[in-house]
């Protein structure tokens, strides 16, 4: 089975130099995720493609990396075969086509090159009206076809192209330096993780943990879901800062108008000693302009003048409805939907159009003391050990054997249903629904929260234990 990769269009109009350097970028991630997954899978690099060979059997795994890939505009799966001359080219696209245009109307597109003593158009010609004789379709319509059969000749290779899928667009991962993210785990700041790694931005992830285990494994579980899916090509670290007592701080010194303000600036002080520690050149935040009172223009002034760093906001002139939309997409929504959000605990009467003299004199009366030491405890690991962190840490009690307890599947529908346990009486409740329907369960039974890494049920599970419900543990399997 093979694949073409087409770039994303921004990366054909750069200059050589820039696009051999991203080629050869896109091809090594793509090495690099194929590999970690699949042996014996082929990769060719051309100057304005690349091709990717593999059995059958592999075809739906590579189909879904090639699809998530930052750099790829789009995949097209292709027949290759050998012909040398128009009758053998159209002898072989008339085996695809014609059961395909059976009383349809169709059109063929062809695109050559290499050299040869027929155009394009020639081949177009010849094709059509061989598979017009040898098979029944309706008529030939070039402009509204029921059927497009479409390919590609270069000297004597033919690819007939049998599907084509739109990619992720965007640069290669690692070609535009490296970014450090700051999390909550809700729609906002996943969104604009997603874009940057699309951007072809190496991110980073940073938490500020304002009070709560269960925050933290959840915004842990959604960065390793985004890095798994769109950033896997490249290493990167989720580092955790306690913000409790900065928190605590904040209360002692700050007037509560200016506290949501003074979070976030603290939060971009932090987050920019860390980013120095790392080489990172610049931040990322999910604002948006007017979305909250301390996202008012004049209040994203104020706090970004705490810090020298740059500070992207893909989100800044967005909508809700857009950034959840695209959430809808990438597969984040329902992650953001049952994180829990700490931030409002400070937000009360907000400003909506802060003072820069005020501010200052706000700023002077916090201990920054206090924020240092929060960066100095800060918790480093790479993205790719998080389950085994989570896991590890096991703020939930883990079992491996089932005895009189009840399980429940907690992973999507469509997982659940693909890959089901093979033991009896398992409920199935998505993670998404699982809060608000576990109250309606039997409460002298033992639960047991199943999903596939063990990340999402110790989440889960502590949020139960927060809301006084105890018989729940974490099933794991051995």
């Amino acid at each position: 089975m093979k694949f073409i990769i087409k770039l994303f269009p921004e990366i054909m109009v750069k200059g050589n130099a820039v696009k051999k350097k991203m080629v050869n970028q896109l091809h090594f991630n793509l090495k690099t995720l194929l590999s970690r997954k699949l042996s014996e899978v082929e990769t060719k690099r051309y100057w304005d493609k690349i091709e990717v060979f593999c059995t059958k059997e592999q075809g739906s795994q590579v189909r879904d990396i090639l699809l998530k890939t930052p750099g790829i505009e789009q995949v097209l799966e292709v027949e290759q075969s050998c012909a040398k001359t128009l009758e053998e080219i159209a002898e072989k696209v008339a085996e695809y086509a014609v059961p395909k245009i059976e009383n349809k109307t169709f059109v063929i597109r062809a695109k050559r090159t290499g050299t040869h003593d027929f155009s394009s158009f020639d081949m177009e010609r010849f094709i059509g009206a061989y598979c017009f004789q040898k098979g029944n379709p309706k008529g030939v319509d070039l402009y509204h076809p029921d059927i497009k059969v479409e390919l590609e000749y270069h000297q004597d290779q033919l690819n007939i192209i049998q599907n084509r899928h739109p990619g992720l667009g965007g640069f290669p991962l690692g070609s535009q330096g490296e970014v450090l993210s700051l999390m909550s785990g809700g729609f906002d700041s996943t969104v604009a993780s997603y874009l940057t790694m699309k951007r072809g931005l190496k991110t980073h992830f940073i938490f500020f943990n304002l009070g709560g285990a269960a925050h933290e494994i959840g915004v842990k579980q959604v960065a390793f879901y985004l890095w798994e899916q769109f950033g896997a090509s490249h290493r990167v670290e989720f580092i955790t800062v306690p913000f409790e007592d900065v928190v605590a701080e904040i209360f002692r010194s700050t007037h509560e108008s200016y506290m949501g303000v003074t979070l976030k600036r603290l939060m971009l002080q932090a987050a920019e000693e860390i980013a120095d520690q790392k080489g990172i050149d610049a931040l990322v935040t999910g604002e948006s302009v007017a979305q909250v009172s301390s996202q008012t223009l004049r209040n994203l002034a104020l706090i970004d003048q705490v810090t020298n760093k740059l500070v992207l906001r893909p989100l800044s002139v967005m909508s809700k409805p857009d950034i959840m939309a695209i959430a809808d997409r990438i597969g984040t929504r329902e992650f953001a939907e049952n994180m829990p959000e700490y931030c409002g605990v400070i937000s009360q009467n907000p400003i909506t159009h802060g003072s820069f003299k005020r501010m200052e004199r706000e700023a002077r009366k916090f201990n920054y003391d206090v924020l240092q030491q929060a960066i100095e405890t800060a918790e480093f690991i790479p993205v790719d050990s998080i389950v085994a962190n989570v896991n590890e840490a096991q703020a939930v009690d883990v079992v491996h054997e089932v005895k009189d307890q009840v399980v429940i599947d907690i992973r999507k529908e469509e997982q659940a249903a693909s890959d089901p346990l093979n033991m009896e009486g398992v409920l199935t409740i998505p993670f998404h629904k699982l809060n608000h329907e576990f109250k309606h369960l039997d409460s002298n039974k033992e639960y047991l929260l199943y999903c596939q890494k063990g990340v999402m049920s110790q989440l889960h599970a502590q949020y139960l234990h927060d809301a006084g419900f105890h018989n729940v543990k974490v099933y794991r399997p051995l």
